[in-house]
């Protein structure tokens, strides 16, 4: 119902400034105003509406922790999805190049299997996604699972190099998830010296 009068009142001060256009005016004819048009504007309604959106600036406040939030628990969700991917046998046949040429992690396949690779990693993802999800009540946990996914991040940006054809695109998201990693990490620990 606000938004309908916000709207009304908007489409008011529109035509009132529109009638007071002149065929001249709109020439920018520069000779002298005819005195019998010239008028005074009549003074603009504010809608109430209005003067709170321009006042009232608790949502730049509220954007901060949200991103925040978003950042944290988006990266909890993706960690834990892809933690619980890791044990399936599409998602094992999926890694295998990537795990089979990196020098941090080949050694995976040796001693597990390609299946108790990928479920190891899925663990250590799950693990650190619980870690982070723990910031509420123990922040210091949750930086320390930051840290941890970042060096996932680390880890998985490395196979650009090491991987020959390796998806780029697919692994360059991987950069942008090492600054959430990162920042959200700062944040807990920040929150845990309070």
């Amino acid at each position: 119902l606000q938004l309908a009068e916000l709207l009304l009142h908007l489409a008011e001060q529109f035509e009132i400034h529109a009638a007071q256009l002149t065929p001249r005016s709109l020439r920018g004819a520069s000779a002298a105003p005819d005195p019998e048009r010239v008028t005074t504007p009549p003074s603009p309604r504010r809608h109430p509406m209005l003067d709170a959106i321009s006042t009232d600036r608790s949502w730049e406040r509220r954007l901060a922790p949200t991103g925040l939030f978003v950042l944290r628990y988006g990266l909890v969700f993706l960690l834990v999805a892809i933690g619980i991917m890791k044990f399936f046998a599409f998602e094992a046949i999926a890694i295998r190049p990537l795990v089979e040429h990196s020098p941090l992690m080949s050694w995976m396949i040796d001693a597990f299997g390609l299946r108790g690779a990928s479920a190891l990693i899925g663990v250590s993802e799950l693990i650190v996604g619980g870690m982070m999800l723990t910031r509420r009540w123990f922040p210091r946990v949750s930086g320390y699972g930051s840290l941890a996914a970042a060096g996932t991040f680390l880890v998985t940006l490395s196979f650009l190099v090491t991987t020959p054809n390796a998806p780029t695109g697919f692994l360059m998201k991987d950069l942008i998830l090492l600054g959430a990693a990162l920042y959200t990490a700062g944040e807990a620990f920040a929150a845990a010296r309070r």
